[in-house]
């Protein structure tokens, strides 16, 4: 049970980088500045998923799956998520 808890929080944990990846393209599609804002300045890209929510709703649910995968691996399955440098 232990590695299908693991396995299931890495790929939440891969879910939640691709879904970043998407939202960060999906801002800089719009323009340069908002890919720049949703990079660089906290709270542009909770402004950027409110205002273009077409555009930014499937990484948005894709990040969400992603939490949800990992929550559901280290409550349900005791796995213990990996420290970096330690």
């Amino acid at each position: 049970m232990h590695t299908l808890g693991a396995l299931v929080m890495w790929i939440g944990l891969i879910l939640l980088l691709v879904g970043g990846l998407m939202f960060l393209l999906s801002a800089f599609g719009e323009s340069i500045l908002w890919g720049l804002g949703v990079l660089f300045v906290p709270f542009v890209s909770l402004a950027f998923l409110i205002l273009h929510w077409r555009r930014a709703k499937d990484s948005f649910f894709l990040q969400l799956y992603g939490v949800g995968l990992v929550v559901l691996g280290v409550l349900a399955f005791k796995v213990h998520l990996p420290l970096v440098g330690g």
